[in-house]
């Protein structure tokens, strides 16, 4: 559903990515992981078409999205790291503004709105302009944002950061509903435990590289470690897998 062919980026002389191949099947939820400057907001804005890779090129659902990236546009939902919201708009009329964009149906839109709102518990603030939302509040409006038009692939930077507990959990049950549902799910994430609650499989970027993929069993079994102790061994500067030479 989701393929990085040879991807290759830098930001002059800095190389984010070194010819990043990867597959993420389709209903999965696959969770790229790397400590901060890794790569992996740089993987997330490619396939989202919101940066043009250096050479390589990503697949999503069978579309180039450099070659269409309006078809690619139709079946994803992305959530960045640091989302932007209008902020005189109310909670309400920005997931309206985002369905009329996406063409959707005004009943089933405003039904879908309604039930998004419900699930993150914004009922109450649905009808409050954006600007006196908490950054919590923003993080679920954004997540709502994402899944509102029911993407085929959903893309997802930090998900849960700058979520409560409570909330942290709502959106890992959404996830987990999602891929039930038939939708393929690539998130990055530095939280190992989000990665163990909702993941199928995980691959580890460290300055660019994919030095590690498979699922937590398969990793747990090659490596006889759990998953803090592969993540924090494959990432040690100067430990062999990351060594960038």
């Amino acid at each position: 559903m989701l393929h990085y062919q040879g991807v290759h980026h830098r930001y002059g002389d800095l190389v984010a990515l070194h010819d990043l191949n990867l597959e993420v099947a389709p209903g999965e939820i696959f969770g790229l992981l790397g400590p901060n400057g890794a790569g992996k907001t740089t993987a997330i804005k490619i396939a989202a078409t919101l940066l043009r890779p250096t050479s390589g090129r990503v697949l999503l659902d069978g579309i180039d999205v450099l070659a269409d990236p309006l078809g690619a546009k139709r079946r994803l939902g992305l959530t960045p790291d640091t989302p932007f919201f209008y902020g005189g708009l109310t909670g309400r009329q920005f997931l309206r503004f985002v369905g009329n964009i996406r063409e959707m149906p005004s009943a089933p839109l405003e039904t879908r709105i309604a039930e998004l709102m419900a699930f993150f518990h914004l009922d109450d603030a649905a009808d409050s302009a954006i600007l006196t939302y908490s950054m919590g509040m923003k993080r679920k409006l954004g997540l709502a944002s994402a899944v509102l038009h029911r993407p085929k692939v959903l893309i997802l930077d930090e998900p849960t950061s700058g979520l409560d507990p409570h909330a942290s959990r709502d959106a890992r049950a959404l996830l987990v509903s999602l891929r039930d549902a038939g939708t393929t799910v690539f998130l990055t994430t530095h939280v190992l435990q989000i990665a163990q609650a909702v993941c199928d499989r995980v691959g580890i970027l460290d300055r660019g590289r994919l030095v590690a993929v498979g699922s937590l069993a398969e990793l747990r079994a090659r490596e006889q470690e759990d998953l803090e102790d592969v993540f924090v061994r494959v990432t040690r500067p100067g430990s062999e897998e990351s060594d960038p030479a």
